[in-house]
């Protein structure tokens, strides 16, 4: 029991590569929130251009059905990859977008970035199109009720139910440590390959651990709030 507690839970250790470990998860983090953003925003868009009515816009339902099946069946690894070797060999682009090293981030972070809004904007637009077809036309007319026009009933009753997925790309974004980003896993790789202890990478698990669950939960109630709040109004409006 020794031996599992110094190779994995050794406090020392961690307080020893405590600023390290935190500066690989502090990347992290930024990757997370640029990424998150635009997977949000793309995600909608998306999933506007698949409702889009009319026999008109047949082609660009199709292309978008196309997209969201397509990225949402490829492997997320291999599309890091894929866009970390492909990207810079593509002569034709400017140097600034086959290397971008854009506000001071290096290149894989940029590329990590595009792979993780490419693969999680086509799931938000399933998310954002199923949220949609499953909210009954009661809350709608429940959250216009409470005076709430178009815009703002879908910012409170659907876009926080994509919200809650964007927790799986935070885990995710560790993915990026195989194009050699110095984030969490990277730097605990590192850490254990010059040390032969593990404890690191359970200290960057910790990290997550830390900043996951109470967003998790924070997003849980804030669901939950906005629901009853829509709930109450559509019993008024049927009294």
């Amino acid at each position: 029991m020794s031996e599992v507690i110094h190779q994995f839970f050794d406090v020392g250790f961690m307080g020893e590569h405590f600023d390290e470990v935190l500066e690989g998860f502090w990347l992290t983090i930024q990757l997370f929130f640029v990424a998150a953003v635009l997977s949000l925003a793309w995600g909608l868009i998306l999933a506007l251009l698949r409702q889009l009515p009319g026999r008109g816009f047949l082609p660009v339902r199709f292309l978008t059905i196309a997209y969201i099946d397509v990225f949402r069946a490829i492997p997320l690894l291999i599309l890091i990859l894929l866009i970390a070797t492909g990207i810079p060999s593509l002569d034709f682009l400017p140097e600034s977008l086959r290397i971008p090293e854009w506000f001071g981030k290096p290149d894989p972070f940029w590329y990590g970035t595009l792979a993780l809004t490419i693969t999680y904007g086509a799931y938000m637009a399933e998310v954002y199109r199923a949220g949609i077809e499953a909210v009954p036309q009661g809350q709608m007319e429940a959250a216009r009720s409470l005076g709430m026009n178009h815009r703002k009933a879908m910012r409170h009753v659907i876009v926080p139910q994509a919200i809650g997925k964007v927790f799986a790309l935070m885990k995710d974004t560790t993915l990026v440590s195989v194009i050699a980003l110095n984030e969490v896993v990277l730097v605990g790789q590192d850490i254990q390959s010059e040390t032969f202890n593990s404890s690191a990478l359970t200290l960057g698990g910790l990290m997550f651990l830390v900043l996951i669950l109470p967003m998790a939960r924070l997003t849980d109630r804030l669901i939950a709030r906005n629901q009853g709040r829509i709930a109450r109004g559509a019993h008024i409006e049927v009294a």
